[in-house]
């Protein structure tokens, strides 16, 4: 099965990568990532559907020593990816225009100033979001050469998929949309 890259430029940005079957032992096993950057150059996406149980966003505030109000906004703290994952994204839904906000497409911005926790943390900011530690990055083709080989399918992102689906359900939603059973996905690659 052939796959076309993203948009008429080839790029993935604003889409969803899935992870295949192909990909079992490791953090991005059932993965789906927002992607955010896609070039010549290479390519990073965060993780959207692994959460940090253990930490909350009350906690990263209080480690940047950012005054929280009683009307802060709660928003879930999610594993973005294996690289820096001492850094914060904040992916969200448009509806939040920050000036420094990265990507924003179809309803979905992605932001990595610290001033939105700060407005997140006085009751401000957008409706939806997740606070991503980490991301995942590919070197240049890398990216394209897991695709070729099978490790990855590729969805145009919602928001309702990214911001109003249960964690657990996010995987097996983004498959759907794809209309293919994954039971059936081999995980050999073979040129006939």
């Amino acid at each position: 099965m052939a796959q076309t890259l993203g948009g008429q430029d080839g790029s993935l940005v604003g889409q969803l990568l899935i992870a295949t079957p192909a990909i079992q032992e490791s953090c991005f096993a059932r993965s789906v990532i927002y992607m955010c950057a896609h070039n010549e150059a290479g390519a990073m996406g965060i993780i959207i559907n692994s959460p940090i149980e253990n930490l909350n966003i009350d906690e990263i505030f209080k480690q940047l020593h950012i005054a929280e109000q009683p009307a802060a906004r709660p928003l879930p703290v999610h594993f973005g990816g294996p690289v820096e994952s001492n850094r914060g994204f904040v992916l969200h839904s448009a509806d939040y225009a920050g000036g420094d906000s990265i990507v924003r497409k179809d309803g979905i911005a992605v932001t990595a100033n610290v001033s939105i926790l700060h407005e997140l943390a006085q009751g401000k900011g957008p409706a939806q979001g997740m606070l991503v530690l980490g991301y995942a990055g590919w070197s240049a083709g890398q990216l394209e050469s897991e695709i070729e080989s099978g490790s990855w399918l590729t969805v145009p992102a919602n928001a309702r998929l990214v911001f109003g689906t249960d964690n657990e359900a996010k995987w097996n939603l983004a498959v759907s949309t794809l209309g293919i059973d994954m039971g059936h996905f081999s995980t050999v690659v073979g040129h006939a």
